[in-house]
């Protein structure tokens, strides 16, 4: 009775609109890769530099906000000087920013 060329389609024309639909969702996952997670990597990748950049003598800033000197290096924490007789351990993965060796005594 019926066809099946000719009430489905070609294959060809099949393939085409499984193509034509697949285009928007690689557009889409394309978008996200270049505005949200490749930026993301970069960054994550600075700052895993950052960290394993940190010596004796640099200031540096943490997750919980304090700002002290790096006294001693370990390899997955460091000690900072928050004042001058207080000594905390950090674990290097919460700091946020490192400002590079202090250059003048700020003990007065």
């Amino acid at each position: 009775m019926f066809s099946s060329s000719a009430s489905a389609g070609s294959p060809a024309s099949q393939g085409l609109a499984t193509l034509q639909m697949l285009v928007p969702f690689i557009a889409i996952f394309a978008i996200m890769w270049f505005l949200i997670i490749r930026p993301q990597q970069q960054k994550l990748k600075q700052h895993k530099a950052m960290v394993d950049a940190v010596k004796k003598g640099d200031t540096v800033v943490t997750a919980g906000g304090l700002i002290g000197k790096v006294t001693k290096v370990a390899d997955d924490e460091i000690e900072v000087e928050i004042a001058a007789t207080v000594r905390v351990r950090v674990v290097k993965g919460t700091l946020t920013d490192v400002r590079g060796a202090t250059i003048a005594n700020d003990r007065a």
